[in-house]
C-alpha cells in the first residue's frame, strides 16, 4: 500500500450512525462545521445553526455563469430539499431535487428560502421552497421542489451549531466552485473528484449533494455551451440521488442536445469508481442564450 492510499485510508469519513452514542451530538457538530458545503457557500438555516433568524444565503461572483446569471448548483445548496427531515430529528438523504430558475439574479446579493414542507412520513418526504430576493421577497428567483428519506431517527438532545464565521470575501477573482470542492476537468465534459475526504462528506460517510450539484452542473454546462457555441442560462435543474457516493474517485459522463428556440438540453451522471463504477447521481438540465437582460 501506498503512503497516499494509507492516508486515504485513514481520513475516510465514519458514518455518524456507528458513532459512539454518548458523543453523538459532538460528532455531529465536528462533522457539521467540518463539511465543505454550507461552510464555503455560506448558507444559514434557523433550524441548525445558532443565533439565525430565518434562512439566508449569500450570493458571490463564484456562484454565477460566465454571464453573471446564477448557477443552479448554489440555489440548490441554499434549499436543499430533503422532504422536511431536519438532521436534528433524523439522518435525511435526498433523493429528488427539482430547480426552476426564473431570474438569473444578476442583481441580487442575498437569497432568501421560504420553505414549505408538504409532508414527512416515516421514511418518505415532500418539500418545496420559493427562493427569493431577502430585500425584495416579492421577486421570486426560484423554484425547488424535492422528496426526501429518512436513513434513522437521531437520538434527543440536539443543539444548534455555533459554525465558524463565513471569511469567503466575494470579489471576481474567486475560484470556481469546482476547483475549491476538489474537481478537475479531465476532458469536455468528464470531471472527477477524487476520493471521499471528511470535508465533501454528509454525516452519514457519503459524498454530500454540494459537490456533487457544483460537479454535475459544471460537466452539463459544459457540454451544452460547447454545442451551443453561445453562452447560456440554466432555468431547469432536476437531479436524482440514485446511491450513496462512499468511495470515489467520481466521475461524470454526459451529453448534449439542440432543442427549438434556441434552448439547448444536457444529461449527466457522476459515477463512483472507487464502488463498482455505481451511478451516484444523474441530472437532467435546461438552458437558453444569455440574453442582454442576463447580463
Amino acid at each position: 500500500m501506498t503512503e497516499s492510499e494509507n492516508v486515504s485510508m485513514n481520513d475516510k469519513p465514519i458514518d455518524i450512525r456507528d458513532t459512539d452514542p454518548d458523543r453523538y451530538w459532538e460528532t455531529f457538530a465536528e462533522k457539521w462545521t467540518s463539511l465543505l458545503t454550507y461552510r464555503y457557500l455560506g448558507r444559514r438555516w434557523s433550524s441548525l445553526d445558532s443565533g439565525v433568524e430565518g434562512d439566508f444565503m449569500t450570493l458571490r461572483h463564484d456562484m454565477r455563469n460566465a454571464s453573471g446569471g446564477i448557477m443552479a448548483a448554489p440555489l440548490c445548496v441554499a434549499s436543499p430539499e430533503c422532504g422536511g427531515f431536519n438532521d436534528d430529528l433524523v439522518v435525511p438523504n435526498p433523493l429528488i431535487a427539482s430547480m426552476q430558475i426564473l431570474d438569473p439574479a444578476t442583481d441580487v446579493r442575498e437569497l432568501m428560502i421560504i420553505p414549505d414542507n408538504l409532508h414527512t412520513g416515516r421514511r418518505l418526504g415532500f418539500s418545496r421552497a420559493l427562493l427569493v430576493d431577502a430585500t425584495n421577497t416579492s421577486r421570486i428567483i426560484a423554484i425547488s421542489t424535492g422528496v426526501g428519506l429518512s436513513l434513522g431517527d437521531q437520538p434527543e438532545g440536539y443543539q444548534k451549531i455555533d459554525n465558524p464565521p463565513i471569511d469567503v470575501v466575494d470579489s471576481a477573482d474567486l475560484p470556481p466552485l469546482h476547483q475549491v470542492f476538489g474537481a478537475s476537468r479531465l476532458s469536455a465534459g468528464v470531471w472527477e473528484i477524487p476520493v471521499l475526504s471528511a470535508e465533501l462528506a454528509s454525516p452519514d460517510a457519503a459524498l454530500h449533494i454540494g459537490p456533487q450539484h457544483i460537479v454535475l452542473e459544471a460537466c452539463a454546462s459544459e457540454l451544452a455551451t460547447g454545442l451551443a457555441g453561445v453562452e447560456l442560462q440554466v432555468d431547469d435543474w432536476y437531479v436524482m440521488f440514485v446511491n450513496r457516493g462512499t468511495t470515489g474517485p467520481f466521475r461524470t459522463a454526459g451529453e448534449a442536445f439542440l432543442g427549438a428556440d434556441g434552448k439547448v438540453g444536457a444529461r449527466a451522471s457522476l459515477i463512483d469508481l472507487g464502488h463498482g463504477s455505481r451511478v451516484v447521481s444523474t441530472c437532467a438540465a435546461t438552458f437558453h442564450p444569455a440574453h442582454p437582460r442576463d447580463l
